[in-house]
This record gives structure tokens, sequence and C-alpha cells, in this order.
């Protein structure tokens, strides 16, 4: 089915697509935002270019998918509590979201999408990956499918915005908030079923998920780390190159994605807006 308000071009086989044809500084009528929608779920990342907006703005387009969340260990935006400025100044030398994962896992019910706006970029690098999680689903084979139908992991915000977490280590200009024993921590199906698509996918990630139920530590470690690892493979992939200008929405029920850190000694500043989602079943 095609479009009528909207012209959506698949970037890849695998996931992603450039949108054209509408201007996100003006305000969406119904026919626009379901069009959108509908391509996000086909596409599972889309990609608006040349858009100038405002921090109102980029919050009344998110706001188009449903109700908006706080990053529960980000200091937002002055002004805008909804908004996290994602900052890496020339002299950092390791960037937010530098690893594959999906965003707040570690919450009951995780983002339905996530919005980014360019707001300033490195002269070159600075891309962002992402992969689509029903194809790696779908690579599994038969028996592994039904191993870990029912499989639950245990996702926690420890493992990163804890005291012994990866971003107490770090220093970057990206401001977040260490407290000495995170507090969020929520359990998942492994395999999710998508809410609107009804598709299957794998749910879980590197970033926040930490265990799985019922299983030891050991056996934890092998199935996770050869998910993980599964996941991350190249023919499920898309990587974003970043243009001025350019705004992105990507469907966190069902990828993954990494912002690459290979533009040391440039600054690079992107905002970025969640949308909530609902409890994976």
């Amino acid at each position: 089915m095609g479009y009528e308000t909207i012209s959506v071009s698949p970037n890849t086989g695998a996931l992603g697509a450039e949108v054209s044809g509408v201007d996100l500084s003006q305000p969406l009528d119904g026919r626009v935002v379901a069009e959108i929608r509908r391509a996000l779920l086909e596409n599972l990342v889309l990609v608006f270019r040349n858009q100038n907006i405002t921090p109102e703005h980029h919050k009344a387009f998110a706001a188009s998918f449903g109700e908006l969340d706080i990053h529960p260990y980000s200091v937002p935006l002055a002004g805008h509590p909804e908004i996290l400025e994602i900052v890496k100044e020339k002299d950092d030398r390791v960037n937010f979201g530098g690893g594959w994962h999906a965003d707040m896992t570690y919450i009951e019910t995780p983002p339905l999408g996530v919005v980014l706006v360019a707001r300033e970029l490195p002269p070159r690098g600075g891309d962002t990956l992402f992969a689509n999680l029903y194809a790696a689903y779908d690579a599994l084979s038969d028996a592994m499918k039904q191993r870990l139908e029912g499989m639950q992991g245990v996702h926690d915000a420890g493992a990163t915005y804890g005291a012994t977490g990866t971003k107490s280590r770090e220093n970057q200009s990206t401001k977040v908030v260490i407290t000495g024993q995170a507090q969020h921590s929520a359990t998942h199906p492994v395999v999710r079923t998508h809410p609107e698509t009804k598709r299957k996918s794998i749910f879980v990630n590197d970033g926040h998920t930490v265990a799985l139920q019922g299983f030891s530590k050991q056996e934890s470690k092998a199935l996770l780390s050869f998910l993980f690892e599964h996941c991350e493979k190249h023919e499920f992939a898309f990587r974003l190159s970043w243009t001025e200008g350019t705004v992105v929405i990507w469907d966190n029920r069902c990828t993954h994605h990494m912002a690459l850190n290979d533009y040391h000694g440039h600054r690079r500043v992107i905002h970025r807006v969640v949308i909530r989602g609902d409890r994976p079943y």
C-alpha cells in the first residue's frame, strides 16, 4: 500500500527509510500522523532530512505518537524536562549510548519510540547503527525459538546508573544522575510480541539485560551473550549518517541502536525525546 501524504524511500533491506514531503515545524493533521506511524511500523526507523524545528516542535512531533516520558537518570535540557541533551565535547573520550541497546528497558513500560534531533554535528563520523530484532528472531532456528518461548529477562538500571555501573566510571558531558542503588528493575519476556504488528522479536539488550530468570549466572551469561551477538549481525543492520537538520524516530520495541564514537576532537549535540510505551508481553 502506498502513501498519499508523504514519500517513503527504504534505506536497506533490513530496516530504515527516508521520509520526505512533511515539515515537522508545522502542525500535522491526523492523516499525516497516521501515515508516518504506518511507515514506522513497516520500516522501524524513519529519517526526516532538512528539518528546522525548535524544542517545542520536537516535543509536539513526538507527542503525536503518545505520551512523553522522562529519563529517570539524566539531567534534562533547561526548561524542557522531556528533552535529554546528549553532548560529547571535544575532549570527551566516551559517548552516551555507545553500546548496542534498547532504551530504558529497565522500567515496567519501556518506550514505544524515541525521537532524536541533530543540533550540532562533527565534520565526519558520529553515525548511529540500528538493528532489526524481528529479523534477528526470524533467523533463529526453530529449536532456539522453542527454547526461548516463555523465558523472562531481568533488566536492571544499576548496571548502567548504579554506583558501580558503567556511567559512574565514565567522564562525559551528558549529565546523568548516579545513585548508590539505581532503583529501576523489570522483568520482560525474552521474545516479545509487538502490540501493533503482532510480530515476535528478541527483547534483550547488552545495555540493560543482566540475567535470565530462573537460570544460573553462568547459564544466563552464555545464552545472553549468544543473543546479543546474534542481534548485532550486519544483515539485520542499518547505518544512519547524520546531516544538519536530521530528525529520526525509531520503534524501541523491536530495534537496538548504538551511537558510534569515532569523532574525537569534535563536538556533537543531539536532543532526545522518549515516547511512553506499554508493558511487554
